[in-house]
Order: C-alpha cells, then structure tokens, then sequence
C-alpha cells in the first residue's frame, strides 16, 4: 500500500503526468466527457477546482467562469477543504480528480454541498480503484498512482448523506494502463464493449450529481370547531321582500291622512 497523498505537490505531478501518452489519452476522454455535459448546464457562475490543464468548463456558457486551487495556473488560489465562496453562491462546481488528491475528500464533498445553490450541479471524475487502474495502483508510485481512488459506491453514499442526488454517470478508459501508444490505441476497442458487457471496470468514472433541497410543507392552524358561513339569499328573494317594505310604508302614510 501506499503511504498518504502529499497534497502539495500531487495535483502538480498529476498535471505532469497528463502529458505522458497516457495522461493524454485520459484528458481527451474526459474532456469529452465533461464537454457534453456542461454544455447543458445553465445558470450564473461556475468553478472548476484545480488541475487547469483539463479545462472541464470549457462549453459551457455561463457568465462567470473560473478555476479554483492550489495548482500552478488557477486563477483564483485556495485549498478545495476551505472554499472561499458564500453559502449557495454557485450554480456548477467540476472537480477532475480532486477527490483523488485532495487531504480530505469527504471535507470537500461538505464545501461542495455548503457552496452550491438549491439544484445546483457538481461534477466529478476520478480513478476506478474496482478497475485494472486499481490493480495498478497496488505497485506503488508517483501521481496518479498515489492517489485515494474513492470507490464509487462510497462517494455515491457520501453525496447522498449531504443531500446530492446522482443524475447520470459513466465509465472511461477500459483499456490497460500502460505508456505505449499501440496499446494504448489498442484499448480503444474495448471501450465499446466495456460499455456493454463490463460497464462498471473502466479506469475512469464520470459522475453528475445535483443538490436536492427538500420543500417545506406549511401546516395551518387546527380550528376545533367549523365556521358556519351564511347562505347567500336567492336574487329573488331579496327583492320580495324589498316590495313588501315598500307597500309597507306606503300604507302608513295612507292612514296618516
């Protein structure tokens, strides 16, 4: 097993190793990957967290876009355990492999929740470790092998007790993890028949998750009894009984004379 994630330089080894081939082959994949699926995601501010060289915003078209972290290129600089956003201040939050590098996971998943408006959006991708990347994982090494490989059932139970909902997720990357172009190009043809016949052991998952907010249910007062509410009198009725007052005066003044 591997010792805990240096948090100060594993999303800067990360960055570095999505320019090997296979760092590229996995980029493009999920670049697709969030292409599609923030292009439909409307609202007023979206932020990414960390690793710039994957830009998972770059089709969606909301006004206020930035990317958020610790790695060398964010725009604005934090950590993602202490996000420096109001409550319910954004409308989408993508996290690439954040999950995988992060110190506190579950810390993170919390901002998320706090940040997030009322079916607000959070995106998430991160290493199967239920996957031939997993077994990979147990030999050691740099980024992204260091890293915490969240299991899907579990993060999926993570968001659920914060109150985020799964809206639809994928897998990625069926293929061997090696640094070799022909097998790496060889891979793609198990993507196809992964997605078929073992959908759940790609290397990568995609996961969309929007944030459910309960509605309240306004209870009235208990009346202990009923209000009788009178009957309105038939039009005709009301004008009977205005000619009988009518004949009523007039004979009074008839006796007066």
């Amino acid at each position: 097993m591997t010792g805990p994630v240096d948090c100060s330089t594993s999303f800067d080894h990360f960055a570095a190793w999505l320019a090997t081939p296979l760092g590229q082959d996995v980029a493009r994949q999920e670049r697709g990957w969030y292409a599609r699926t923030a292009a439909d995601l409307f609202g007023y501010k979206a932020v990414q967290l960390e690793l710039p060289q994957l830009d998972a915003l770059a089709t969606n078209r909301m006004s206020w876009r930035t990317i958020a972290g610790r790695s060398a290129g964010c725009a604005l600089h934090c950590v993602p355990e202490q996000l420096p956003f109001a409550n319910q201040s954004l409308d989408l939050l993508a996290l690439p492999h954040v999950l995988d590098f992060c110190a506190d996971p579950h810390a993170v998943l919390r901002e998320v929740e706090r940040v997030l408006v009322p079916e607000g959006r959070l995106l998430v991708t991160g290493f199967n470790p239920w996957s031939l990347w997993g077994l990979r994982k147990w030999r050691g090494g740099d980024a992204p092998w260091s890293g915490h490989f969240v299991a899907l059932p579990r993060l999926k139970d993570w968001l659920s007790l914060l109150g985020m909902e799964t809206v639809r997720g994928s897998f990625l990357c069926y293929g061997l993890p090696v640094q070799h172009e022909r097998w790496i190009a060889r891979g793609h043809l198990f993507d196809n028949a992964g997605d078929r016949w073992w959908p759940a052991a790609g290397g990568i998952y995609c996961l969309d998750a929007v944030k459910r907010v309960r509605g309240m249910r306004v209870i009235g007062p208990a009346w202990r009894g009923k209000v009788a509410v009178p009957k309105a009198k038939p039009a005709a009725a009301i004008d009977q009984v205005a000619l009988i007052e009518r004949l009523r005066q007039r004979a009074g003044k008839d006796r007066c004379k």
